[in-house]
């Protein structure tokens, strides 16, 4: 007669000084932290024991159980937590109720037609950033993903706002305070006081006044021009009517700051390192540029995209998902349990933390042959049609599903196809290209970049 083993009671993980090690890892190496723990233990790992654990999940099965199947158990987690100190209840930190009045708001202005509607705007604002990069070719390296942030801040405050943020140059800077902010949040798990006058949190702290004063602005000329009543019908708009009934004036008011930060924050940031990314692949791949800048030549010709364009714009669109494969613009996904839960067998008790983690998901060797390989056919169409849903989550998943996707795309498909027709462009020799896992997967010290004119 044989005798079952039983099931340890918790995942695999580090111990002893590797556990040192990893909580180390955990606030300055997050990366190598998640890809060593995947190819070392598994699918499940404890990464931190009782009286906080934290549980890492890295199987399709696992994401579909925290992020839909059981979404109701988990809140979010490590990370945007600590940066709810920096960025306040906006809709990536704000949980219940408040989070589905917030995504009631503001869901309407994401609906695909209206989305259609903006794509002349945003085909606009693309010619733009082409022509300023035409302007540098032949001259010292341009920093792109500079160039990128002012893009797509163009574009978010014409599609969302109505507005012109061309006049706010300091928005760019004051997002990179409130992110390293966050980031220190998380490294030093909010036990150091905001007050304390480190230079990173003096930077902080001046950026959120700024970030406050432009979005009171913001909000302000927007009453002076409509008036109380029902004013147009976009995200600002859609903002100060939701938060003017609070009965509590103050508080309606840091409502609307907190909300519009945060769409300010999440409507540029990962666009603008999913392009950041895209341009450094064609770099690296010079086969894929020139197949993108053929299809762009052939189906746009020189005229401006449509959104018609998009379905015919098939490859370059298939080189972003390979991009977002890689270099997941959302790189994390922290969830606390709210209640007791059993994932692959283990049981994951109330108030664990639990991390999804799609850049080692859309890792996978299971689902992901030759994983590290930069491949855009594997989104042909048909190709991986057995690849579970949850292998590949670039936007997240279930009901905290990214709200912004489709314009998203719709920018970067844009963007990508009319700076490889014209363009071509080339990392600086001197740079090395490094991921900085921040509330995106950004370029850390941006990306340099030489430009020229395709002959």
């Amino acid at each position: 007669m044989t005798t079952r083993l039983a099931r340890p009671a918790h995942p695999p993980g580090p111990a002893g000084p590797e556990l040192l090690r990893t909580l180390y890892r955990f606030g300055f190496d997050r990366l190598k932290l998640m890809t060593s723990a995947a190819a070392t233990y598994g699918d499940a790992v404890r990464l931190a024991p009782p009286p906080r654990p934290i549980y890492f999940f890295n199987h399709p099965d696992h994401a579909k159980h925290v992020l839909a199947e059981n979404s109701g158990n988990y809140h979010k987690g490590i990370g945007l937590v600590h940066a709810r100190r920096a960025l306040g209840d906006g809709l990536l930190t704000s949980e219940g109720e408040l989070w589905r009045e917030q995504r009631r708001t503001i869901q309407p202005v994401f609906q695909p037609r209206r989305i259609a509607a903006q794509a002349g705007i945003v085909a606009e604002e693309a010619a733009r950033f082409v022509e300023r990069l035409r302007g540098a070719a032949g001259g010292p390296p341009v920093d792109v993903v500079r160039e990128l942030t002012a893009l797509t801040l163009g574009v978010l405050g014409r599609t969302l706002l109505d507005t012109d943020l061309g006049a706010f140059h300091s928005v760019g800077r004051s997002f990179e305070a409130m992110q390293d902010q966050a980031m220190f949040e998380l490294a030093t798990m909010s036990a150091v006081p905001s007050w304390v006058p480190l230079p990173k949190q003096v930077r902080f702290r001046r950026a959120r006044r700024d970030l406050q004063r432009i979005v009171d602005r913001l909000a302000a000329d927007r009453i002076a021009r409509d008036g109380t009543g029902p004013g147009r019908d976009d995200a600002l708009s859609r903002m100060i009517a939701s938060t003017r009934a609070e009965p509590d004036e103050r508080l309606g008011q840091q409502r609307m700051r907190d909300e519009l930060v945060t769409l300010l924050l999440a409507g540029h940031e990962t666009t603008a390192s999913t392009l950041g990314w895209a341009f450094h692949a064609l770099d690296r791949h010079p086969e894929v540029a020139g197949r993108v800048h053929r299809e762009a030549v052939d189906v746009l010709g020189d005229r401006l995209p449509s959104y018609e364009d998009l379905h015919e714009l098939r490859y370059t669109g298939m080189v972003l998902q390979e991009v977002m494969r890689l270099f997941p613009p959302v790189w994390m996904l922290s969830r606390v349990a709210q209640g007791p839960d059993t994932i692959a067998g283990y049981p994951v008790p109330a108030g664990a933390d639990v991390l999804i983690c799609p850049y080692t998901l859309h890792r996978h060797p299971a689902f992901w042959p030759h994983p590290e390989l930069f491949d855009p056919t594997r989104f042909e169409p048909g190709r991986g049609s057995d690849r579970p849903r949850y292998a590949y989550v670039p936007f997240g998943g279930g009901p905290r599903f990214c709200i912004g996707n489709n314009l998203g795309l719709l920018e970067a498909t844009f963007v990508l196809a009319m700076v490889a027709r014209e363009l071509r462009l080339s990392t600086a020799a001197t740079h090395r290209v490094v991921p900085e896992p921040m509330l995106s997967l950004r370029l850390r010290r941006g990306l340099p970049m030489h430009v020229r004119t395709v002959a």
